[in-house]
């Protein structure tokens, strides 16, 4: 009986481990319990006497060769029961993953220098192709004491002008006459100080002005005199125009901008082109332009044609060509804005390379941190509130080639843009209709408002004849 006893009370002690323990890794359950299911009871266990055993591999070599980990102490100076579960993995194969995680790192750590090198490429590239015009910048410092005051300081008020020269790669719209160039096209943007309207108006070319004393290229001066307004340009460069602006207008100019004619067929290029309608065919040869009649999209070479094209388009005067060039403008703005270029890096890039690379400015707007600033400031402006207009005028009384302001009405545009106070514009045909109506020359009254339109405000907006960013070419 007592060796049947010590038979089934298990294996002989383990030296290492004393009665009543039970060494580590070896389960009192079942052998099919799974190895993460947890034991009832963490501290020493006791059999009852006469208990039978729990099935359990007996005593033999193979039971002897398991091997045992050391007890960990548990809370109370107890020893607690492990599985294989829980014991500390074996830490090769970690450190054999390792590798790869590091090797990942250095890759996204590679991919993020490698865009930050790209972006920071482009981003100088973009930079340097903008031309600062440090000349017109100390020019104006000379003659600071006769500038107008700002009146509105958030307000903006840009010069725009088109440069005709015909030197270098422009030299197959015309004659090279030595490199000299008059403005083309010269546009007075003025932008809100809300940010919620831009207001463009042309220039004529051939309107007749007061025209400072201003220091030419080779650092004479020129006598003041009374002449055609795009003369200024050829005799004294920007600084000579943005002055004989200031001078007309009472508006203090802010920044200014020359482009010339390959930086507006890039950027038509760049916006895959832009629509308009024609009611008649054109074959302009001087303009290098021959289209059909209808809706179609003008790609670069085309536009430029389209909107210098003088003699075959129209009555051939210089004040429908500026109609033309203010309507493709809204054209293109509209294109940019409804295709989201101007929030879409990849088609924005495109277009400010094209605007960079024939672009002079001052040093206020040199950069292109200078141009997202002011392109930002104006993306959220409506369509419809981005006007275009020509300043009133009519044939010069001394020669019907000429243009001359049409006062009052000239002077009260001035004021209000100076005072950053709103305008309003409609179609020329609206005018017309009015102008039969009333029986005037003009469609607008001395305060230039609409006549024949009642207006219940004590001060009513004053309405030009113009058009907005929103009008469809296809519909007028």
């Amino acid at each position: 009986m007592d060796a049947d006893v010590t038979d089934s009370a298990g294996p002989p002690a383990d030296p290492d481990h004393p009665a009543g323990e039970t060494p580590q890794g070896r389960s009192q359950e079942d052998p099919g319990a799974t190895p993460d299911a947890e034991p009832e009871t963490t501290g020493p266990t006791e059999e009852e006497p006469g208990a039978e055993p729990k099935a359990e591999p007996g005593p033999g070599p193979e039971a002897k060769a398991e091997p045992s980990a050391p007890a960990a102490p548990a809370s109370g100076g107890s020893v607690g029961v492990q599985t294989w579960a829980d014991q500390p993995k074996d830490g090769s194969a970690s450190r054999r993953k390792r590798p790869w995680l590091r090797w990942a790192a250095l890759g996204a750590s590679f991919l993020v220098l490698v865009s930050a090198g790209a972006g920071w490429w482009l981003y100088n590239k973009l930079d340097g192709n903008i031309t600062t015009d440090t000349g017109a910048a100390a020019e104006l410092k000379v003659y600071e004491k006769e500038r107008p005051a700002q009146v509105v300081m958030d307000a903006q008020n840009i010069l725009l002008i088109g440069s005709d020269s015909r030197a270098g790669d422009n030299s197959k719209y015309g004659r090279d006459d030595g490199g000299s160039q008059r403005s083309d096209t010269t546009i007075l943007l003025h932008l809100a100080a809300d940010r919620k309207s831009a207001t463009a108006v042309s220039l004529p070319r051939d309107l007749m002005v007061e025209i400072p004393a201003c220091r030419t290229g080779d650092d004479k001066e020129t006598r003041e005199r009374f002449g055609q307004f795009n003369s200024a340009f050829e005799l004294g460069g920007t600084a000579c125009t943005i002055r004989t602006v200031e001078r007309l207008t009472g508006i203090r100019i802010d920044h200014h901008m020359v482009v010339d004619f390959n930086g507006f067929k890039d950027m038509v290029d760049a916006v895959d082109g832009v629509e308009i309608c024609l009611k008649e065919p054109i074959d302009d040869k001087d303009a290098h332009l021959e289209l059909p009649a209808g809706r179609q999209t003008l790609n670069g070479e085309e536009a430029l044609g389209y909107v210098r094209a003088r003699k075959t388009l129209g009555d051939g005067s210089d004040t429908e060509r500026m109609d033309r060039q203010q309507r493709f403008l809204g054209a293109l703005v509209n294109k940019m804005q409804s295709n989201g270029v101007l929030l879409n890096p990849t088609r924005l890039y495109p277009v400010l390379d094209a605007a960079t690379k024939s672009l002079t400015t001052d040093p206020g707007l040199d950069s292109l941190r200078d141009l997202y600033d002011l392109v930002r400031s104006m993306r959220d402006v409506p369509t419809d509130q981005v006007q275009f207009l020509t300043v009133p005028r009519q044939p010069y009384r001394n020669n019907p080639n000429r243009d001359e302001l049409v006062e009052p009405d000239a002077s009260e545009l001035f004021k209000q843009l100076r005072e950053d106070k709103p305008v309003a514009v409609v179609p020329a045909d609206e005018l017309k209709d009015a102008e039969k109506e009333t029986g005037t020359e003009t469609g607008t009254g001395g305060d230039g408002e609409l006549d024949g339109v009642a207006s219940e405000s004590p001060t009513p907006t004053p309405t030009y004849s113009g058009s907005s960013a929103a009008d469809d070419l296809c519909e007028r």
